[in-house]
């Protein structure tokens, strides 16, 4: 077995060193563990990507902004080849198979990358939680190398965090017809079922919603084990973005939307009328 080294950005208390660590135990643990502490920066964190990667065969990174950004600079750095949003890898031959969604998630594309390392930065909760077990220490700290600097600091809405791991999703598209219908109809049941608001592309480009809500193809992409499509007709671009959810439910006025296509269950009425039956019963399930 090849030696697997952990690189960690931010805390080393963090649950996700923890699990990093856990997820490494069955392979016969981690022979070294990096972590860099401090806010992120783009060259810092490239420079001690590359440090603690040189040698490596294959460098897998988590779904998130940060590694989208590192992931290709850090091949190119090291002379290796990358590709993103990958929902399954493994060694054929000694060289790394990705497999990825493509044509909005009508079909898989498998990608053999020739160049050592494979990057590749994987989509969130396309493979199963690893244990928390283990342990981690810490061996590297992140230094002053950064060409930018942080002017201004943003506390994200409590409903903005994490969209990606949310395990039930209320999401709003066009039908809903403005903002208020996510105010008043939306939001309430999704408190209810303690739920992450998100919406379609459509819905955020308005102005109705933050553009952080996006799910999609040019949004996020999520894999809930409830994802509930209120008032939105399934484009290809939509469907890319949740199909790693469990269960889709929607309603559409439109008997003939693509989105009941793909749901397991579908309701033909107007959002308006169904919302609040539902919100009505689950309130009386609660009490």
């Amino acid at each position: 077995m090849s030696d697997i080294v952990i690189v960690i950005f931010g805390s080393p208390d963090s649950r996700s060193a923890q699990g990093l660590a856990g997820a490494a135990a069955p392979l016969g643990g981690a022979s070294r563990t990096v972590v860099v502490e401090g806010e992120y920066q783009p060259e810092p964190v490239l420079d001690a990507l590359v440090d603690a990667c040189r040698g490596a065969s294959v460098v897998l990174l988590a779904n998130d902004t940060y590694s989208q950004e590192v992931a290709p600079r850090l091949a190119h750095r090291l002379g290796g080849a990358c590709v993103g949003d990958g929902v399954d890898v493994r060694m054929v031959d000694g060289r790394l198979r990705v497999t990825r969604q493509v044509y909005g998630g009508k079909a898989n594309a498998v990608i053999e990358l020739r160049r050592s390392p494979a990057v590749v930065w994987l989509r969130a909760r396309s493979f199963a939680v690893a244990p928390i077990t283990g342990s981690f220490a810490v061996s590297a700290a992140q230094d002053d190398r950064a060409n930018t600097r942080i002017v201004e600091r943003k506390v994200a809405a409590e409903n903005d965090a994490k969209l990606e791991d949310a395990q039930v999703i209320v999401s709003g598209g066009r039908g809903i017809g403005g903002p208020e219908g996510f105010r008043d109809e939306l939001e309430p049941l999704a408190k209810l079922l303690g739920a992450q608001m998100a919406a379609s592309r459509a819905a955020c480009d308005a102005g109705w919603v933050p553009p952080t809500w996006q799910v999609g193809q040019t949004g996020k992409k999520v894999a809930p084990e409830l994802y509930l499509a209120v008032a939105i007709t399934g484009a290809s671009q939509h469907m890319a973005g949740i199909s790693e959810a469990k269960n889709i439910v929607a309603i559409n006025i439109d008997p003939d939307a693509p989105i009941f296509k793909h749901c397991r269950f579908g309701i033909v009425e107007d959002y308006r009328k169904v919302v609040p039956l539902l919100r009505r019963k689950l309130e009386e399930l609660r009490t």
